[in-house]
């Protein structure tokens, strides 16, 4: 491996290049041909949601592919190249994520029949509320698009000389073009061919490999010969960057703030055509994130074995962690031209569907909050036009933080984490205020939020300025001394030290380094929204309850997560029936007009959503709305003693 490991440089070829190509014009005929079939879309509902119509299996897909952003293709084998096979346990937070989604928060959102998520905080607290989150979202969500269309571009620049601006702006062209004539079909569909595209590229990657190195059993005796083995490591302390307890505990709330109530994913779920699909759509995209984080992770492991004896960072090949994965495509694929392009396509599949699904939930969210309160007049077919223009405007922004991003330096992956670690966590806070607690009021969600954006945004800016120590964070060992030729840069004995001060920054000891470095700035970041959730929950609750806590009255049905279960107890029937179905689908798509009423209005038969029908299920006449046979004469569901 030493040989292969110093040798000269490789670059990208035709054949790689073409693949890249039919790649992205496979993607764009997708989304033409999906979004244009059936005569398009003929309401703003069709753009943002599909009709409600879709199925498990392809909105489960998408919602594999909008996590593997381009980000984690790369990140992820080289945090298990440098952390071990640990990284795995990520898998176990997802699914805890996916069992709290399914039973608390997608059930509130769907069958309020919700296009945006923000529109719960109006249901719930207020306009000001609503506006809070909708603004704090499409500023993060800009950002972290941004940084995810620039990201890989400038790593693979650095590593195979790709040019970075016809990289950028020809994936975030194709996005937002498809996006734009397409709409939410052609984000779900194009998606799909994005996860097999992406699961591909892993698996010729940890083939070629594994026979490089001397096959599976080689690899495995060789991970576990240098410690990347290391499931079993149960180590309480926070500041060690992954252990069982990060992913379980942090890795969890990150990953619900991203799955429970973002709107990226939200607007997926309501897509579907029964809950029960939106439930099952959570299930196949639990299946397709294990194998997508499971490759990448085999992936890391197997890149080790290559290079454990010549270590690139240390040779100079190199100059940063996330090169990792490119360089090892380039240097076991160099007598396969068009091999590396697959990789190429694995990478960018990840940022497509990221950035895609990213721009049609700005503008669900612009249209939804913004725009309908202040025009509710506004006829469907222009709604449809400026649900384009506005994904043409967010695609064209993001191209343009992308482009800004290069001033950001080489900080800009750990920048798309903080981004959103910072800005998710609290927002996951205050919906979860909404949901679980009747006597938050308006002061103290927003006190919360604050709270929580304050504490979150606090420790990752110390982080920043603080790295912490490679030791704290568990960074694993490498050498560089089995290379054919001396390093220019590096030794054996150097080995660990370079690569802890690669990853982590510069850590000399410095007298005026404050006390909180080594200690509360070092903790891992996956506990970043985990505080930023804690703190505004726990602030969102002192401050309601010394300002005045809401009454249990004051609120309409459907806003807290019991009222959802204590109806569908006596109101949903055993055996499906296709005909609710039908009706679902419908009384979904007539749904934004109700989706506006103050909250203290009760829903009207017409709405014809399953947790109201009540009547039609027990063969009801068409009296009063009467949400439980337990509730004589009609009696409100608010007066519940709960």
């Amino acid at each position: 491996m030493a040989s292969v490991g110093a040798g000269a440089p490789a670059t990208f070829g035709a054949w790689d290049y073409g693949v890249f190509a039919l790649m992205l014009l496979v993607s764009t005929g997708i989304g033409l041909w999906v979004g244009l079939a059936r005569g398009g879309q003929r309401s703003a509902e069709d753009f943002f949601t599909g009709g409600r119509r879709l199925t498990a299996l392809p909105v489960g897909l998408s919602l594999s592919a909008s996590f593997m952003s381009a980000v984690q293709v790369l990140g992820v084998p080289s945090e298990a190249y440098r952390y071990g096979l640990k990284f795995l346990w990520m898998c176990l937070g997802q699914l805890l994520n996916s069992l709290l989604t399914a039973a608390f928060y997608l059930p509130v959102f769907y069958r309020l029949g919700l296009t945006s998520t923000y529109q719960y905080l109006e249901l719930r607290f207020s306009r000001t509320v609503q506006l809070c989150g909708t603004l704090q979202y499409l500023v993060a969500t800009v950002l972290y698009t941004g940084i995810v269309i620039y990201a890989p571009a400038l790593i693979l620049n650095q590593v195979t000389g790709l040019d970075i601006w016809a990289s950028l702006l020809s994936t975030g062209a194709i996005c937002t073009f498809y996006t734009t004539v397409g709409g939410m079909k052609a984000v779900i569909w194009t998606d799909v061919f994005q996860v097999v595209v992406m699961l591909a590229g892993f698996c010729v990657v940890l083939v070629r490999g594994t026979m490089l190195v001397g096959g599976p059993r080689q690899v495995f005796m060789l991970a576990q010969n240098h410690s990347r083995i290391n499931l079993m490591d149960f180590d309480p302390d926070p500041r060690s960057r992954y252990t069982f307890w990060t992913f379980v505990v942090g890795g969890t709330l990150v990953w619900l703030s991203m799955y429970g109530v973002n709107q990226a994913q939200v607007q997926r779920y309501v897509a579907c055509r029964t809950e029960k699909q939106a439930k099952l759509a959570l299930l196949i995209n639990q299946v397709g994130l294990f194998l997508i984080v499971s490759s990448a992770a085999g992936c890391g492991i197997v890149m080790f074995t290559f290079y454990m004896d010549c270590d690139p960072i240390l040779t100079g090949r190199i100059s940063a962690p996330d090169q990792y994965m490119p360089l090892l495509v380039l240097d076991i694929f160099r007598d396969l031209p068009g091999v590396p392009g697959l990789f190429l396509a694995c990478a960018y599949s990840g940022t497509l569907s990221t950035a895609s699904t990213s721009i049609n939930a700005m503008a669900a969210v612009t249209v939804e909050d913004l725009i309908k309160p202040w025009l509710p007049s506004l006829a469907p077919r222009r709604l449809i036009i400026i649900s384009k223009g506005l994904s043409l405007i967010y695609g064209l922004a993001c191209i343009t933080v992308a482009a800004l991003s290069s001033l950001l330096g080489g900080g800009v992956l750990q920048g798309s984490f903080t981004v959103m670690g910072v800005l998710s966590g609290p927002l996951l806070g205050a919906f979860t205020l909404g949901i679980f607690l009747p006597a938050c009021n308006t002061p103290g969600v927003l006190s919360g939020l604050l709270a929580g954006l304050l504490f979150s945004l606090w420790v990752a800016v110390g982080a920043t300025l603080y790295p912490p120590k490679a030791k704290s964070m568990g960074v694993l060992p490498s050498s560089a001394a089995g290379c054919a030729g001396p390093s220019a840069n590096a030794s054996g004995f150097l080995g660990p030290l370079f690569i802890a001060n690669t990853s982590s920054g510069t850590t000399r000891m410095d007298p005026g380094r404050p006390t909180l470095a080594d200690s509360f700035y070092a903790i891992s970041y996956l506990y970043y929204g985990a505080l930023g959730t804690l703190s505004t929950v726990l602030c969102g609750a002192l401050i309601s309850y010394l300002t005045g806590p809401t009454k249990r009255s004051a609120l309409g049905p459907g806003l807290l997560w019991w009222d959802l279960t204590w109806q569908t107890a006596s109101v949903v029937p055993k055996e499906e029936v296709s005909s609710q179905d039908d009706s679902l689908v419908k009384g979904a798509e007539e749904l934004p007009p109700r989706a506006k009423r103050p909250p203290n209005i009760l829903p009207t038969n017409e709405d014809q959503l399953l947790f109201l029908r009540q009547k039609e299920v027990n063969g009801g006449g068409t009296g009063s709305w009467n949400p439980s046979s337990r509730h004589e004469g009609g009696l409100d569901l608010r007066e519940t003693d709960l």
